[in-house]
């Protein structure tokens, strides 16, 4: 069985719903997702808008979630660490970042962008601390990445 990422609150290439955008409450959508492959010790999530017109928008960086885990709740805190022990990167930008946590989709108006949900099974546990860049986390995950998962939601304003 395929490693797949989904959400309750939206399907695959629809709208994300206003209340995870900077339109509504700005809360972190549910997720779940299936088994990932064996020998996964460790799990992340990278939220990005390749969209966005200065160049690709981090939108949240997760990691160090536990390889056991299944879901993550909607409105996770804003904090640098989980009670599950996963940590939280610098998002919100494409090349100066200064927030933790989730920050949802908030597009100029247009035409609507997409953001990508990407889900990585890792075979190792990181070595980072908390308040990581998408890129340091990335160059980390290098040649320790056993498969991928992604769900796709859309948002125009």
């Amino acid at each position: 069985m395929a490693f797949e990422l989904t959400s309750t609150a939206f399907q695959a290439n629809a709208t994300i719903p206003k209340k995870h955008t900077c339109d509504g409450e700005d809360l972190s959508p549910p997720l779940s997702w299936s088994d990932p492959p064996k020998g996964t010790q460790n799990l992340a999530l990278i939220m990005d808008d390749p969209d966005a017109p200065p160049g690709t928008w981090v939108h949240w960086v997760l990691y160090d979630l536990p390889a056991d885990l299944r879901s993550l709740a909607e409105r996770l805190p804003k904090t640098e660490s989980l009670p599950n022990g996963a940590k939280q990167g610098l998002c919100w930008g494409v090349d100066a970042f200064n927030k933790v946590g989730y920050y949802g989709p908030c597009p100029p108006p247009g035409k609507p962008h997409r953001y990508f949900f990407k889900l990585y099974a890792l075979d190792k546990k990181l070595d980072l601390p908390p308040k990581a860049t998408k890129a340091a986390l990335l160059k980390v995950m290098q040649g320790h990445i056993l498969t991928q998962a992604e769900l796709v939601g859309l948002y125009r304003r």
